[in-house]
C-alpha cells in the first residue's frame, strides 16, 4: 500500500483499488503467500474523513467496508509487515492476517471511540487473536495509541522488531511458507481460519448495529470532524 500522499488511509479509491488487488491474488493458482505492507512510515491510518463523514450522513453503509473479509477470505497465508503506524481501520487490516510482524517504534491504535462512535470492521473480536480481551478492550475504549515495543512479553504477534528489519522478517517468513504445495497451503488455511472467518460473521453484523446507533447522532459528525487524526 504505497497512497503516500493520502497517508495509506481507505478513501473510495484506496479501497477500490486495494479490493481489485486482493481480487486478483484470489484468482491466482500460482500465488503461495501475500504479504500486505505499507509505507515505512504508516501502515494504513484507517478510513479517510471524507469516508466517515459520508458514513455519519447516511450516505454509505458500513457494510460496505469489505477488506477485512476479503482478507480473511484469503486462500492463502497472508503475512502483515507493519512496520509503520497501523490506526482503526488499518490496524483492523493488519490483524486479519496469519501472521503479523511489528515494528517496535511505531504506533497502533483503535481509534474509532475517539470520534464517538464504535468500533468497525471486525475489530472488536479480531484483536483478540493478538491479544487478551482485557488489553483489547482497554484500546478500545481508550483510543488510545501504543507503541510495538510496549506489546512485548504481553501479547500474541508474532514478531516486534526494529522498524528497519519488519520487512525482511516477513520476507524469509513468506520464502519459508512459499517452499510448501499450494494446495497443502490452502488446506490448512482453510482450516486454521475458520473460527476467526466464523467469528468475524458474526462480530460484523453486531458492529453494524452498533454503527447504527452510534452514527446516528448529530454531534458524532462533529466529533469526527474536530477530532480526526490523520498522520
Amino acid at each position: 500500500m504505497q497512497d503516500v500522499v493520502g497517508k495509506n488511509a481507505l478513501s473510495s479509491h484506496f479501497v477500490e483499488r486495494l479490493v481489485e488487488l486482493l481480487n486478483e491474488v484470489k484468482a491466482s493458482e500460482k500465488i503461495k503467500v501475500l504479504i500486505l505492507s505499507g509505507t515505512k512510515e504508516i501502515f494504513c491510518s484507517g478510513a479517510d474523513l471524507d469516508t466517515l463523514i459520508r458514513l455519519c450522513k447516511k450516505e454509505i453503509l458500513p457494510v460496505d467496508i469489505v477488506l477485512s473479509k476479503m482478507l480473511l477470505d484469503i486462500q492463502i497465508p497472508v503475512i502483515a509487515a507493519m512496520e509503520g503506524h497501523a490506526i482503526g481501520g488499518g490496524l483492523a487490516l493488519g490483524l486479519c492476517a496469519d501472521v503479523a510482524v511489528l515494528a517496535e517504534e511505531s504506533r497502533y491504535g483503535c481509534s474509532f471511540m475517539n470520534m464517538g462512535f464504535s468500533p468497525g470492521m471486525g475489530i472488536t473480536k479480531l484483536m483478540e487473536h493478538y491479544m487478551s480481551p482485557a488489553i483489547a478492550q482497554e484500546m478500545q475504549y481508550t483510543g488510545n495509541f501504543y507503541l510495538g515495543k510496549s506489546f512485548i512479553g504481553k501479547t500474541n504477534f508474532n514478531y516486534i522488531l526494529p522498524k528497519a528489519e519488519v520487512l525482511e522478517k516477513a520476507n524469509v517468513l513468506a520464502e519459508a511458507m512459499a517452499e510448501k504445495p499450494r494446495k497443502a497451503l490452502s488446506v490448512l488455511k482453510r482450516y486454521q481460519s475458520m473460527a476467526r472467518r466464523k467469528m468475524f460473521e458474526e462480530t460484523y453484523s453486531i458492529e453494524t448495529m452498533m454503527h447504527e446507533l452510534t452514527f446516528n447522532e448529530e454531534e458524532i459528525l462533529k466529533s469526527i470532524q474536530e477530532n480526526y487524526v490523520k498522520y
